[in-house]
């Protein structure tokens, strides 16, 4: 496998990145541009037009001694860019480490109606074997291939708004797939046998998107050297981090923007390969209160030689069969560029992602502030959103910096300035 760190990569043309990209994956036909209006409208309902985003592709990342080009599909500037840089740095500590539960979802069957919740959930105990076998029929392809329903757990609520309730949790292995139609299945299969063993009534049966049996982890060490800058020295800039991903520990305020930049990370990949974001982003967020208050969904902090330790744990239902994945023609391309053999090792690359992301963000507030690149990014929406074209874009976004007034009345004025100019 070629190196993922390539030089000046954002200087190259689309058709030169596209023409590399091509190359690194074995593609056997250029990227596909979009998704056609017709496959569209048999993916969901009452289509009338198709929404783009900008795909783009985040370098230099190395993960498990491996070197991979990760496809990102956001509209928010900066974000592949500090990716990419925070990746960088990384490497310089020998890359990221991951590792990855088994693909253990869970299962909700509620039961209602019972007057001993102690005395049903013995029965469903004592039934597990013959339930686990129900559920496993060994003609799905899932069970064939090693998956399918691993174990059952009982939990009591005496006490709600709708009286006493038990949850019945089936713990689903779903090897290669997110798994939501599978688990969905199972728990249709066993309602009817849960009922006639425990005399209640079941109303909800569905997967649960907090998935924390199916975590995945990223960690990554970073020499303080790595960090220097002309102002700071390599051990200010860790001690700013550390500082800042502590306020982001004990604060919800700070919190939630902290992980709002972890998730611009992960949504972005999972975007790209067709996954269920929306799913991992609820999770992520239910995971980071598990210990009572929400608190940040990673961990930065200074070992002995005053390097910088990072990591995330996060749950990570992705699947690589299946669903959009299968089906949209871009996300097809993405899967092939990261060359993923499994949801494991999707699921780590994901989270490696988000710390890599949530790096370069408090390290660009501990130094220069957020803004400073920010914002010049955020300067070439304005100039487009301006009506400028062309070399006009560049043109605005200079003068705008240079005066410092980055706002979209300045960019519309200077774009009909130079349009005059022009005639």
């Amino acid at each position: 496998m070629p190196s993922s760190r390539i030089s000046g990569f954002y200087r190259w043309s689309i058709a030169e990145r596209q023409a590399f990209i091509q190359d690194w994956a074995a593609l056997s036909a250029p990227i596909p541009q979009g998704l056609d209006p017709d496959l569209a409208n048999q993916m969901i309902e009452n289509v009338v037009s198709v929404y783009g985003l900008p795909l783009g592709i985040a370098t230099n990342f190395q993960i498990n001694g491996r070197d991979y080009l990760i496809p990102m599909v956001i509209e928010e500037p900066s974000v592949v860019a500090a990716c990419s840089f925070a990746a960088k740095l990384v490497r310089e500590g020998g890359g990221f480490q991951t590792t990855s539960d088994d693909p253990i979802m869970i299962g909700q069957i509620q039961v209602l109606g019972l007057d001993d919740l102690e005395a049903a959930a013995a029965i469903i105990r004592a039934a597990e074997a013959d339930l686990l076998a129900q559920a496993n029929d060994p003609d799905l392809t899932i069970v064939k291939i090693g998956g399918g329903a691993k174990g059952l757990e009982v939990r009591l609520f005496p006490d709600t708004a709708i009286g006493p309730m038990l949850v019945v949790h089936i713990l689903y292995d779903t090897r290669d797939a997110m798994g939501a139609n599978a688990i969905n299945t199972a728990c249709e299969s066993l309602a009817p046998t849960i009922e006639a063993l425990t005399g209640g009534r079941v109303n909800l049966r569905i997967l649960s998107n907090l998935s924390d049996r199916r975590t995945a982890t990223a960690a990554c060490k970073i020499p303080a050297s790595a960090f220097a800058t002309e102002d700071m020295t390599g051990a200010e800039v860790v001690q700013s981090i550390v500082e800042a991903a502590v306020f982001a520990e004990v604060d919800p305020y700070r919190a939630v923007t902290h992980n709002k930049g972890v998730m611009n990370g992960i949504d972005a990949v999972l975007i790209a390969t067709g996954n269920d974001w929306r799913a991992v982003e609820a999770g992520a967020h239910a995971y980071s209160i598990r210990d009572g208050h929400y608190s940040s969904m990673t961990r930065w902090w200074l070992d002995e030689n005053g390097d910088l330790n990072g990591r995330l744990q996060l749950p990570m239902a992705v699947g690589i069969v299946g669903g959009a994945t299968k089906v949209h023609p871009v996300a097809q391309a993405a899967m092939q560029i990261l060359g993923v053999q499994s949801t494991r090792e999707l699921s780590e690359v994901v989270v490696a992602v988000g710390l890599a992301q949530n790096l370069a963000a408090i390290r660009a507030l501990a130094t220069e502030g957020i803004q400073a690149g920010h914002m010049s990014l955020h300067a070439r929406q304005l100039a487009l959103a301006a009506g400028a074209t062309g070399e006009m874009v560049g043109r605005v976004v200079e003068i705008m910096i240079n005066e410092g007034q980055i706002r979209l009345e300045r960019a519309k004025a200077l774009v009909e300035q130079l349009n005059g100019a022009q005639e």
